[in-house]
């Protein structure tokens, strides 16, 4: 859509989203005080990173504290596990082909989102960090965005009046303006601030302080690190997200040789070592091959880990401030990630796959008020869900169009008789950043569906008996009623959320008429 069209199309949903937001504005609840509400989100922020998720790997006492004292979701997901789309996801309760924003683009500001109807409805809204959706916040009565990635190392975070440079660790920045919204607050409004960190998205930058508290730590491999991805499809083989060959000497931190600047210093960063020269037990060694690809993960963990502890031990800032000043009660404070991450899982190292590392996002809540300690949801939540979660908090109605539905049953304990018992996945960005094909897919309790389309390769897995998902069940003899039961669900769920531009224009997946039409016993 270009030109006139475009903006006929962003002038109605300005004019669509003024009318909702001036629907709510009657609407403010009286009576019982509403919750505040502080969600606090990271950024590849990996589950089981986290001690409460059974992390291998670190312990995170804070985290682990909100999971105690509330509600830990265990099968949460990104519904497109990608930065810029989930938060925009988050924002609009839809998926990304209904709000727009399917890879990097730049999210539209005259859409209506969880933001502007909580504004609208009476909070007092905040938003503060990480951003990353091209276009500034709108619905907050209070703004501070890191611009683009951001820096770890005295980052510039900007307003709507102008920029400024803070001193220090982006993480601790970010905390104490976080803080300081809160105690600024006005007493006689609830707040809703969204509180983004960086950390940990790559380069994996700490402080001194937590780096020191893993600079020699030992962290053990995961299960899959040395997959060699039989039976899987080639974009499995084709992608550029692995720890082996893929991490470049920025990631590795290693020392650029003196007096290199511009464009050669950055073109030596940007290379990806097969050999490096380091120090063990006093001498100098040249690692390569298998030696070298487990030195890059213990290099690779080892920072990771140590963002992740910045931000555990900001969550602890954070809870303590609510317990000092009685505000722990009736605040509800959800952490979660924008998606998950690989930690050397398959030999990887981002997200992007419809794998469970990539896909399952922490999610964390506390609110004394109303959640019992140890409260478990193992049912499928997405991040489309968040919006209509948070209108639910503040007793404000749910737009019709969004897609996701209020989690707030399930922080009670008692799943709705009609949740949902499968998700939709899509990533569109091919061949994008590391070469990862796009791809579609369903995933129920037991079992996943991946369809690389651009291909025309499928993946299936039984995640019970295969929960490492290493086993490619499709085309094997014997899978051929469960192949037709998730292409049928597949498509099922493909309608349902309307993302129906490939049904129109593209061949379905092979075998998905046959397989409705049977189904239907016609």
């Amino acid at each position: 859509m270009r030109g006139p069209a475009r903006t006929h199309a962003g002038e109605m949903r300005r004019i669509a989203a003024a009318l909702v937001v001036a629907a709510l504005v009657g609407l403010r609840p009286a009576g019982e005080e509403r919750p505040n509400i502080l969600f606090i989100m990271s950024d590849d922020h990996a589950a089981h990173a986290i001690g409460a998720y059974g992390s291998r790997v670190n312990q995170t006492p804070h985290l682990d504290r909100l999971a105690r004292e509330g509600a830990i979701f265990t099968s949460v997901f990104a519904t497109n596990s990608i930065c810029t789309p989930s938060r925009a996801a988050i924002l609009t309760g839809q998926y990304s082909h209904v709000n727009g924003v399917t890879m990097f683009n730049r999210f539209d500001s005259s859409r209506t989102t969880v933001a502007r109807l909580l504004q609208a409805g009476g909070y007092y809204t905040g938003m503060i960090g990480k951003w990353h959706l091209g276009s500034d916040p709108v619905g907050f009565d209070r703004w501070e965005i890191l611009p683009g990635q951001g820096a770890y190392v005295n980052p510039i975070l900007y307003t709507a009046n102008g920029e400024k440079t803070y001193t220090g660790y982006v993480t601790d920045v970010i905390t104490d303006l976080a803080l300081e919204f809160m105690k600024s607050r006005p007493r006689n409004r609830p707040f809703f601030l969204m509180m983004h960190h960086k950390a940990p998205h790559r380069p994996w930058e700490p402080d001194a302080a937590h780096g020191s508290r893993f600079t020699d730590r030992w962290i053990p491999e995961p299960e899959t690190f040395w997959d060699a991805y039989d039976t899987r499809t080639d974009a499995l083989h084709e992608n550029q997200q692995r720890v082996a060959k893929d991490l470049t000497r920025r990631d590795l931190k290693l020392q650029p040789p003196p007096g290199l600047a511009g464009a050669a210093l950055t073109a030596w960063l940007t290379t990806k070592p097969d050999s490096v020269t380091t120090t063990e037990n006093g001498k100098t060694v040249t690692l390569t091959g298998e030696a070298l690809v487990r030195w890059k993960y213990q290099r690779y963990m080892q920072d990771y880990l140590a963002t992740v502890q910045s931000v555990d031990d900001s969550v602890g800032r954070v809870l303590e401030f609510l317990d000092r000043n009685a505000l722990a009660k009736n605040t509800i404070v959800i952490y979660t990630s924008d998606q998950g991450f690989f930690l050397g899982d398959h030999g990887l190292f981002d997200k992007r796959f419809m794998y469970e590392e990539s896909v399952r996002m922490p999610f964390l809540v506390r609110w004394p008020a109303v959640i019992k300690p140890d409260t478990r949801s193992d049912r499928i939540g997405l991040n489309v869900d968040f919006a209509p979660t948070f209108l639910d908090l503040a007793r404000l109605p749910v737009p019709a169009d969004m897609q996701g539905r209020s989690l707030l049953p399930l922080m009670r304990g008692k799943a709705p008789a009609d949740w949902r018992t499968s998700m939709y996945y899509r990533y569109y960005h091919d061949p994008g950043d590391h070469n990862t094909r796009a791809h579609y897919g369903v995933r129920t309790a037991t079992h996943k569906l991946i369809y690389f389309w651009k291909k025309d390769q499928w993946e299936l897995f039984d995640l019970v008996n295969d929960p490492f998902e290493l086993h490619n069940l499709y085309g094997q003899p014997g899978q051929e009623k469960l192949t037709a039961m998730m292409k049928a669900e597949l498509l099922r769920l493909k309608r349902a959320v309307r993302d129906d531009d490939q049904l129109a224009s593209e061949q379905l997946p092979n075998g998905v008429d046959g397989t409705v039409a049977a189904l239907r016993g016609k």
